[in-house]
């Protein structure tokens, strides 16, 4: 993707509305609640009821500061992480990166349209594998054909798929004292079982796909509005674009982790107080809800699914393709006609149809999650290193360096993700 029109800007700073105020911030905080995502949060749940109602609040500051600092990277420069990357590391670190992206994102998939599948076969009359496949046609479709100034609006609609998971839990009887007092004060034993989800949790929470989707959905963003530039080609648009990526990106994480805390919480008044202690995905999770809290709530998580698949397997093929373009030099963006970008959309045909391909192999789709979940571990914390280093770079970002909160706030998610990867290679 090119650094936008050169020259200043002679229609002045952009001023959203505030409805267009919310974009890759919210859109990337919905994506980070997907099928995988609400699995993790429902074994959080479910294997300890209301204990893990804490890890939410705690992640909200650190993922919130660190998707602003990717979207700022892209809003400064023009360019994605991959893009940046290559400009200023060498090429060993960018290939390495951008390889196991996309090897982790092609698993995710497969895990997140396995359990999409699954919901709709619990709800509908049909078969999983069916289903498994119009999602992902459907998906690729629309991805391709369609523009980003369109798709996004797609998109942000989507992102009210993730309001069910609210309701299921104001339909079940809700202890809202005690919800409270452990989301502050918690009781549990810090053991194998107890540290494993945390890191999951963090794992899910803080994702490199993310990172580089925000960033990207930053520069699409430029491209997609006549008049706008890259903020180190035209400082006049700083204030307002500023302004309007902590708004979105805020807004957007805090959407994130709301949702997370509201399965939690659901899934720990019905299942742990039932004692089902070990849902393996989120279908198994709407399914075991049925007998327990009614058939509106199992409708309602069950629909979830497969809205918060539509809105994360984009997400997940999205940044791949744009890690990967950006690497080798392709023309990329989602608002490039198929004709323009084959590269950019072969990889997101790839990602999408590669998940489909492990869907029908023996591979287990949890196998798949847990594999993408320590290829994530390996590559989060040191990628952050990286991208905080390009955040820091006056060479690179001019006058608009990461503020210092973002600093603290950047370097502290840094080191909480090397301490969660250190501790899941030590569990495993």
């Amino acid at each position: 993707m090119g650094a936008g029109a050169a020259g200043k800007s002679t229609a002045g700073p952009r001023r959203p509305s505030p409805l267009a105020s919310f974009g890759p911030g919210l859109i990337t905080g919905a994506a980070d609640d997907d099928p995988s995502g609400i699995a993790t949060y429902s074994q959080a749940g479910a294997q300890f009821g209301l204990q893990m109602l804490w890890t939410p609040v705690l992640t909200y500051p650190f993922m919130a500061v660190f998707q602003a600092v990717c979207a700022r990277i892209g809003r400064v420069t023009g360019r994605g992480l991959a893009a940046n990357i290559k400009q200023i590391f060498p090429p060993w670190v960018l290939l390495a990166v951008v390889v196991l992206l996309l090897f982790a994102n092609t698993l995710n998939v497969a895990a997140d349209i396995a359990a999409m599948g699954e919901a709709a076969s619990l709800v509908f009359p049909g078969r999983r594998h069916v289903f498994t496949v119009g999602f992902a046609v459907a998906i690729l479709l629309l991805q391709v054909f369609v523009p980003y100034h369109r798709y996004v609006t797609f998109l942000k609609w989507l992102t009210l798929a993730l309001f069910a998971y609210v309701a299921v839990a104001f339909s079940v009887h809700v202890p809202w004292g005690e919800a409270l007092a452990r989301t502050v004060w918690p009781h549990f034993t810090l053991d194998r079982a107890a540290m494993t989800l945390i890191v999951a949790i963090f794992g899910t929470t803080i994702s490199p796909y993310l990172f580089f989707w925000q960033a990207s959905e930053e520069v699409e963003e430029i491209q997609s509005h006549p008049g706008a530039h890259p903020l180190r080609t035209d400082p006049a648009e700083a204030p307002a674009e500023l302004r309007r990526i902590r708004l979105d990106t805020y807004v957007g994480m805090a959407f994130s982790n709301i949702i997370a805390f509201f399965v939690i919480l659901a899934t720990g008044v019905t299942l742990h107080a039932a004692g089902i202690t070990a849902p393996q995905t989120a279908a198994q999770v709407a399914g075991a809800l049925r007998p327990l809290a009614g058939d509106g709530a199992f409708l309602l998580f069950a629909m979830g699914i497969i809205g918060t698949g539509l809105l994360a397997i984009p997400t997940l093929a999205g940044s791949a393709a744009y890690a990967l373009s950006e690497a080798l030099g392709w023309k990329e963006g989602l608002e490039s006609k198929l004709s323009e970008a084959y590269g950019f959309y072969g990889v997101i045909a790839f990602a999408i149809l590669g998940g489909v391909a492990l869907d029908y192999s023996p591979i287990d789709p949890i196998k798949a999650l847990f594999w993408s979940a320590v290829v994530n571990g390996v590559i989060a914390a040191p990628l952050m290193a990286v991208i905080m280093l390009l955040a820091t770079r006056k060479s690179l970002m001019g006058e608009f360096t990461a503020s210092p909160w973002q600093r603290w706030g950047g370097w502290t998610a840094t080191a909480i993700m090397g301490a969660a990867a250190i501790a899941m290679f030590v569990l495993m």
